[in-house]
């Protein structure tokens, strides 16, 4: 006879007798990878028997159907074990869920039984109609509310990844990607090609110098993709650069985090994120350290352990957002994020990054401290939180011509010389440059934050 495991688990229970008890944890087997329920075995695994009578076990299975929506029927085995009569209930996963106890749903977690969310329940339902939130239609928007040229904009970015020419008008593709369903568009049509201000793809960053010091903000309500470009492009401003000498000819610019694991992180969230919660997602820069936080917690019951180690499968809370990013090269491969982004913090030499569950969402943290050896000799300026990119430019620029002017300077920025005078004005202020002679026949010299030269 097969041997009774010892302990109660994801699969197993132990009761004493048939009650309610034994009904939610099959429902909660249902709902997850489907398990046995054994009767007559105390929680300590000691064996305590059971009596049964003729009809005790077809009482036992029309009751947990009567109290089981959509109906479970375990399958049912009497066995003596140690002259002692056990039941054992078994069932298996659910195709169709979730299922319910007397109008409540369960999941089974490590050895015990888990009262669903309302999200988890809706999570449920449609992983077991293989879809997702974002292929709904949306009953606020319709196709006036999106901007064609960006539908046409990414056609013509597949075109030229796959040198495969379409042939679709905006509409048809939007049909054949199902983001227009039966004339209707759907969420994911929407937050993709908004038009306008979108309502639900509020994404804040800042810049601060405490915990409650702001000195630079954004806050954005736009389409997916151009919400990815210009996170992007604010987070990359308040990165500091360095040069490094490697021994070749072209110096190595270097930031201070890498810019591959923050593309990894943003673009994760913009995909990932639940977008029916009404929070944010946020990112904060401080002085030693970025945090992405963002809705919605990790999806289809993963575990963070078995996140991090790489053990799971990967399933996409929205799959059509997901589907869409991958199209066009954005993604890469599903579930790889976490550990690509680990992967590239430690060839850059930084600290771990953190990863937390939090209530109703996720953060990660990617951290400035270094460890193991310094690759190269580091030189040249540090660019900082508060240097633009047009002031980077300007440092460039005198590094390759040393006297070149402002005017010169203001054609090569493409904004005006009163502007281009303000930024020189402030990068000498920082005591970044300063000018050496007189305007006519004087240089500029690049001063370095360890060394003048």
């Amino acid at each position: 006879m097969q041997s009774i495991p010892s302990l109660e688990s994801e699969t197993v229970e132990f009761k004493t007798s048939f009650n309610d008890g034994v009904i939610e944890t099959l429902v909660a087997f249902s709902n997850s990878k489907g398990g046995t329920v054994y009767i007559g075995i105390a929680d300590n695994g000691d064996v305590k028997g059971i009596q049964t009578g003729k009809e005790t076990v077809q009482n036992w299975i029309n009751e947990v159907k009567n109290k089981t929506n959509p109906t479970v029927i375990p399958d049912i085995d009497l066995r003596n074990l140690n002259g002692k009569t056990i039941a054992l209930l078994k069932c298996i996963e659910y195709p169709i869920k979730p299922v319910s106890f007397k109008g409540k749903y369960f999941k089974r977690i490590a050895n015990s039984n888990h009262l669903l969310s309302t999200d988890e329940i809706a999570n449920e339902h449609l992983k077991a109609l293989n879809t997702s939130w974002d292929y709904y239609s949306d009953p606020v928007h319709d196709i006036t509310h999106i901007s064609f040229a960006k539908v046409q904009q990414f056609i013509a970015k597949i075109e030229h990844g796959t040198q495969i020419k379409l042939g679709f008008t905006p509409k048809e593709f939007l049909a054949k990607m199902e983001m227009l369903r039966d004339n209707k568009l759907t969420f994911g049509g929407y937050l993709l090609f908004a038009d306008n201000h979108c309502l639900i793809s509020d994404l804040q960053a800042g810049r601060f110098k405490s915990e409650t010091t702001i000195i630079d903000s954004i806050s954005l309500n736009t389409d997916l993709f151009t919400e990815v470009d210009e996170i992007l492009a604010f987070i990359k401003k308040h990165l500091m650069v360095e040069y490094i000498i490697t021994g070749s000819a072209q110096r190595v610019e270097r930031f201070d985090y890498p810019p591959e694991a923050i593309r990894e992180i943003v673009i994760n969230m913009v995909v990932h994120r639940d977008y029916r919660q009404s929070s944010a997602s946020i990112i904060k820069i401080f002085d030693d350290r970025i945090v992405f936080t963002n809705p919605g917690s990790l999806y289809g019951g993963i575990a963070l352990d078995d996140l991090l180690k790489g053990i799971y499968i990967s399933q996409t809370r929205n799959k059509l957002i997901a589907q869409s990013f991958k199209e066009i090269g954005l993604i890469e491969r599903y579930g790889s994020g976490i550990i690509r982004v680990r992967k590239i913090c430690k060839e850059y030499g930084l600290k771990d990054p953190e990863f937390k569950e939090l209530p109703q969402g996720f953060s990660v943290t990617l951290f400035k401290e270094k460890v193991g050896e310094k690759v190269g000799e580091k030189v040249g300026e540090k660019v900082g939180e508060n240097i633009n990119n047009n002031q980077k430019l300007i440092i460039k620029y005198i590094k390759e011509k040393n006297t070149i002017s402002a005017r010169e300077l203001a054609q090569k920025l493409g904004i005006s010389s009163r502007k281009t005078e303000e930024n020189m004005r402030k990068l000498k202020e920082k005591g970044l440059i300063k000018r050496v002679g007189s305007a006519k026949s004087g240089h500029w010299v690049i001063i370095n934050k360890k060394q003048q030269y």
